[in-house]
């Protein structure tokens, strides 16, 4: 078991990956943080309706899923965590 980066608690990996469920296809392996330290907003992806990881530093939550954005950088365009143009 490893140590949350931003807490230092040891990371229940069973409650991070429910907690982790909404994202595609990531899974606790893909975070060195606790459960109390993710943030995971439902149905907030602008281009698949999935949900999205809310880094601790951000003030808003991204307007991509992990997955989405790493279609878009295999696509050769790296669009942010944000777009220009949301309907909020």
């Amino acid at each position: 078991m490893q140590p949350c980066h931003n807490c230092q608690s040891v990371i229940d990996e069973y409650t991070l990956d429910k907690r982790l469920d909404g994202l595609r296809e990531l899974t606790v392996d893909d975070f060195n943080l606790c459960a109390d330290c993710v943030t995971v907003v439902d149905d907030a992806c602008v281009t698949c309706g999935g949900a999205v990881y809310v880094p601790e530093s951000a003030t808003k939550p991204p307007h991509y899923c992990p997955a989405c954005r790493a279609d878009l950088l295999a696509g050769g365009h790296d669009p942010g965590w944000r777009s220009d143009v949301v309907s909020d």
